[in-house]
């Protein structure tokens, strides 16, 4: 994989670069909550910039469902982009059309534009390669070098991140050669106790990457929504809390395997539960009782960990040499219920470990909790793809700078 700095040494001066980023930033009407991805791409875009490149920064943002969504035009992003770079920023209110051209060849060396959202165009996520090359071949117009560094879309089979660079010179940016560089160190000579710590809503969607850290791991610790379909499999009660009665086999295997394996396989002892689900737009006071993790009443809702489990965890994690963490331990977003997901947060900022935070609601929560993302080793910008890569799998937007 040819990286940015080997482009730049060749020298970019007065050529068109084409930038797929990932800049799918939450958005409150036009308003960014989150800004995280923006400032990631930030090296990549400056270096080439400095260097004279003429940057075409492309982007999906959402699942719009026409061309022209404009609740999810990257128009506000380009604008943060340029509060950003400190300097102006054409937007093309266009993909591939004439002002997308017109954006392209009025930048003059040093000088970025950003194109408009990439799913408006139906071919960007297609199921049918020929949808997918034509589009990547009108792409291809927009510039003469390609720079991936939207990790969080390398796990695509798209055209912005998988036809487009086997056509044209390709090189990973930044943020994609330290990301991939980060996960080798959760795959490739681990330094150990390697503890891994589990959270969100469903198992299902974890399964992958449980699977492959049972031959990983030393310890992994579970929380979130998907806890409560352990401790069914355990035989707790676990009352109105989020559980897919189809995967407790799967949790009964490794729960089993865990055990075989000698993989400490820890679950919470105590949970916060609700008859209700908080309001997260008001933020109204939810009053949550606490109780045994084994018993869930059949009128309650386990919504975050509890004070017990919080210990346990924080004790989990203190002698941990490498530590990996996806998903929250609860509903963080509502005060209530963030204490589980905070202390998790803390434990890897007290630990001297190498922590690295997978991504997805688990970096947004770092965030939104207040925490400096210094004080982690690495804050992922590619959830879903974070965790492929832990699975083994061969990730597309990987494999065609490869070619």
């Amino acid at each position: 994989m040819k990286t940015i700095d080997e482009l730049l040494a060749q020298g970019v001066d007065g050529k068109r670069v084409f930038v797929r980023a990932d800049l799918n930033v939450p958005l409150d009407g036009t308003t960014i909550t989150d800004d995280g991805r923006i400032r990631a791409v930030l090296p990549t875009i400056k270096a080439l910039t400095a260097a004279g490149a003429k940057v075409v920064v492309a982007s999906h943002l959402g699942r719009p469902k026409s061309d022209g969504d404009l609740a999810l035009s990257l128009r506000p992003v380009a604008a943060r982009l340029a509060e950003l770079l400190g300097t102006s920023v054409a937007f093309a209110a266009d993909t591939i059309g004439s002002e997308a051209h017109d954006a392209v060849n009025g930048l003059g060396p040093g000088e970025v534009a950003v194109i408009e959202n990439l799913r408006f165009q139906p071919g960007e996520t297609s199921k049918d390669p020929a949808a997918r090359a034509e589009l990547a071949a009108r792409l291809e117009a927009l510039a003469d070098v390609y720079v991936a560094d939207g990790f969080g879309a390398v796990h695509r089979t798209h055209a912005s991140v998988y036809e487009l660079p086997r056509r044209m010179p390709a090189y990973a940016g930044y943020l994609i050669a330290g990301e991939v560089g980060v996960l080798k160190k959760l795959t490739d000579d681990v330094r150990r106790p390697y503890v891994v710590v589990l959270g969100g809503a469903k198992v299902s969607d974890k399964l992958g990457v449980i699977d492959h850290l049972l031959e990983k791991a030393d310890r992994i610790l579970i929380g979130g929504g998907m806890a409560y379909t352990f401790l069914k499999a355990k035989g707790h009660e676990v009352g109105m809390s989020l559980l897919q009665e189809d995967q407790i086999p799967a949790c009964l295997e490794y729960l089993a395997r865990a055990e075989k394996r000698g993989v400490e396989f820890v679950l919470p002892v105590d949970v916060l539960v609700s008859s209700e689900f908080p309001d997260l737009k008001t933020k109204a006071p939810a009053n949550p009782a606490t109780v045994g993790a084994e018993a869930i009443p059949a009128d309650q809702e386990g919504l975050d960990i509890g004070p017990r489990t919080r210990e346990l965890y924080a004790a989990k994690l203190a002698d941990a040499a490498t530590v990996f963490w996806n998903g929250p331990m609860g509903v963080f977003e509502h005060p209530d219920y963030a204490e589980g997901t905070k202390a998790v947060a803390q434990a890897l900022v007290d630990s001297p470990a190498f922590t690295v935070v997978g991504g997805g609601d688990s970096a947004a929560a770092v965030r939104i909790l207040g925490f400096d993302e210094n004080a982690f080793g690495h804050i992922s910008t590619g959830g879903g793809a974070s965790l492929e890569y832990l699975e083994g799998k061969t990730l597309p937007g990987l494999a065609a700078l490869e070619d």
